[in-house]
């Protein structure tokens, strides 16, 4: 484990890198510039390994460094398999960085284990109203706040125009209610083309997929039996041939190559997937909108977030990271970093930029945001996790009716302690 308190330095290099492998031995590289001798270090954990979430990381600190004179930023790559042990190892033995980037939905576990910090106080010149509702409650507890949210997506629906052209239908709109896009999914589904897919691997990233359906029905992550009509449509659409029986297996990679490959004429997917479908796929005739809604009489669908949180870990000098997180907060930043690692800036009046809005794909993510929940949150979500993946792979592979999958689904969950 790498110590990354608050403390003097003495010849410490401005954006410094430092790899934690699986073995626990570092790979230190340098970037940037020295910075001068008595700064406090302000060290930044990640699990970022793209070219562009590098870059990306290498412009905060070096413009966070640039703009002050008293803290001197890092960052420490650690592999997304071992962050939780790592940080769970780091809470115990007290090795901590002062700054962890995190997926949005484990905030809560770690904020119950000690690991952030209340940095209410040290913030009342943050306008907390400038967030999105759903990324900020998720860095929250009992009112308090330990972070703030890095960065936002959500899921919602692709769909090949030219098969909607083929097959003379209206394309999916914000109006679409899941009866209507059940007729289009069922009139799209021939040819070997099939009409919907979407991820239900048994796995958080189906329970991030599929959970949407629930709360869209009326229930939620502890009320699934109010969301048991979603694992009717499921069943139906599934034994109709319409939604795609590989679902069950499927990540969102897979679900993505299918619907560049043209065998599903939809998909449910996030805009993570749009640089790959440019690459791969240049001429691709499609278009993306909200999920569809539940009824005529409904609003619009839920999704649910994704993206990542930047917490504050718990020290007596927590001065370095409530600068960075400043740092971060200004609108400018937030657009410029969001732009390079191709996410959504979780501020509102961040996320209306020309760059996401000028783009009718990329605005109608930004639609679908003003509707996205987080999961949970909760301390407990992986074991809520694990229960309604459960009940959504036996209503997917009929080993249950959707009522008796709701009923022991519910059961699951509320043992949930």
């Amino acid at each position: 484990m790498i110590s990354g308190c608050s403390k003097k330095t003495s010849g410490t290099t401005s954006d410094q890198s430092t790899d934690v492998t699986q073995g626990g031995a570092m790979q230190e590289e340098t970037t940037g510039k020295t910075g001068s001798a008595g700064k406090k270090e302000v060290v930044i954990w990640d699990y970022f390994e793209t070219d562009a979430q590098k870059e990306m990381m290498k412009t905060l600190i070096d413009g966070f460094n640039s703009s002050q004179t008293e803290f001197v930023a890092s960052h420490v790559y650690v592999p997304f398999a071992d962050y939780e042990k790592q940080l769970t190892l780091g809470v115990a033995s007290g090795e901590l960085p002062d700054l962890v980037i995190l997926d949005g939905c484990d905030m809560a576990s770690f904020i119950s284990l000690g690991l952030f910090g209340d940095i209410t106080g040290q913030t009342t010149d943050i306008e907390w109203n400038a967030y999105i509702e759903g990324p900020l409650s998720s860095t929250m507890k009992d009112g308090k706040h330990y972070g703030v949210p890095f960065a936002t997506n959500c899921t919602a629906l692709f769909y090949n125009k030219d098969m909607f052209d083929a097959a003379k239908l209206a394309y999916p709109d914000e109006n679409t209610t899941w009866a209507q896009f059940r007729e289009m999914a069922k009139a799209l589904t021939k040819d070997g083309v099939i009409g919907f897919g979407n991820a239900g691997t048994n796995t958080d990233e189906g329970t991030f997929q599929c959970l949407q359906w629930i709360y869209t029905a009326g229930g939620s992550y502890t009320d699934i039996k109010g969301g048991v009509k979603a694992f009717d449509l499921m069943q139906n659409m599934i034994e109709e041939g319409s939604w795609s029986k590989e679902s069950v297996n499927w990540t969102q990679s897979d679900v993505c190559n299918n619907f560049i490959g043209e065998n599903l004429a939809m998909m449910q997917n996030g805009p993570w997937q749009i640089p790959g479908i440019a690459a791969n796929a240049p001429d691709l005739n499609y278009g993306v909108t909200v999920l569809p809604k539940f009824d005529e009489n409904s609003g619009q669908a839920t999704s649910i977030l994704g993206g990542e949180n930047m917490g504050a870990v718990s020290k007596d000098d927590m001065s370095g990271a409530v600068a960075f997180i400043k740092y971060y907060d200004q609108t400018d930043i937030m657009i410029k970093a969001m732009q390079q690692y191709g996410s959504f800036p979780p501020k509102t009046e961040a996320a209306k930029d020309s760059y996401w809005t000028s783009d009718p794909i990329q605005k109608a993510f930004i639609t679908q945001l003003n509707t996205s929940i987080p999961r949970g949150p909760s301390a407990l979500w992986p074991s809520y996790s694990a229960a309604i993946q459960q009940g959504v792979q036996e209503v997917m592979t009929s080993a249950k009716t959707p009522e008796k999958a709701a009923e022991d689904t519910q059961a699951a969950v509320d043992a949930v302690e």
